[in-house]
Order: C-alpha cells, then structure tokens, then sequence
C-alpha cells in the first residue's frame, strides 16, 4: 500500500471511531433494566405493587395512577352512623369524589399498615385484603390535617394471573 493510500485509511478508521464516539453522550444515561415506573410507583400485577400504586395515586393526588386501579364494576361502602345504614357508590361517583378530594386538598399522606387477613384463590384472579391504614388530609397549610384510621376491605379482581389487579369492592371501616 502506498503512503497516500495508508494515510487516507488511517483518517477513514479515525472518521469513522469519531463519528460513533459521538453518538455516545456522556451526560445521558442508558436505559434501565426493568420498569422505572413499576420500581417508584408500584407494580399493579402484585398485591403489595397494587398497594403502592394506590398509595401513590394519594399522595401524589393524581386520578391518572388511581383511575386503572378502579375496575368498571367498583363498588365503595361505607358505614353511616348518624343514618344507622351502610352508603354505596359506584365507580363514576368514586372517580369524582376522589378527584374532588385530589383537587381541593393541599396534602395527602395514606399509610398502610399490616394486613389483617388476606385470601387469594387458584389461579390468582380473586383477592380480599383486610388491611389497616392511616389517613392525614391537609385542606390549608395553616391548618392541622384531618386525620383518619381504619380498616380498608378490598376485593380484587383480574382476568388472569398476569393482569394487574384492580379494586371490584371497597368497604371502609374507619373513624371519619
């Protein structure tokens, strides 16, 4: 090979080594392993994910998290003292008041706690889950939360074993 020749194949390898050390940018990372979404906010397709997730939705007060966590059929329930009789709602009253609450509240913290009592069928397409949480809502910042405790029975639901799970059936047995 003749001198001008090597020359020109040297530049042509350094062109090229350039060129692709520059579609490497240093300050962007690479991509994950598994989901990041899962990994912050929980995986719905597990019970302790469902959880998360729901938890999440509260605090960062966003119907987007909490709205595929509600299945069509939702039914909430809730014990009135004052009526002596149990109130139920369905999912469009469920999606309304909880945006309602997400809107007008300055902050939210849901705690669960330890579950109570927990039954999952074969093939793992139905779940009820006693558990206890707490509940602070802060309407103004100058103002101290209101705060909650109680018992939340969820039922459930998915179509299969690889689905996320979401919520068929609440009854809520808390102090407020």
């Amino acid at each position: 090979m003749n001198p001008p020749a090597r020359c020109f194949s040297k530049w042509l390898i350094f062109g090229l080594l350039a060129s692709v050390a520059a579609c490497v940018n240093p300050f962007a990372p690479g991509e994950l392993e598994g989901d990041p979404v899962s990994d912050l906010l929980g995986d719905p397709s597990t019970i302790e994910g469902f959880y998360t997730r729901f938890q999440k939705a509260y605090e960062l007060r966003d119907t987007s998290l909490y709205g595929p966590l509600i299945h069509a059929d939702f039914t909430f329930t809730y014990r009135d003292h004052i009526q002596n009789q149990d109130i139920s709602w369905g999912r469009p009253l469920e999606m309304n008041s909880t945006n309602n609450m997400f809107m007008l509240s300055y902050d939210l913290n849901l705690q669960w706690n330890n579950i109570i009592d927990q039954f999952i069928n074969e093939p793992q397409t139905e779940a009820t889950v006693f558990r206890s949480f707490n509940l602070s809502i802060r309407e103004d910042p100058s103002e101290p939360p209101l705060r909650s405790n109680g018992i939340a029975y969820f039922r459930l639901t998915r179509t299969d074993s690889t689905q996320n799970w979401k919520l068929i059936f609440w009854r809520d047995d808390s102090d407020i």
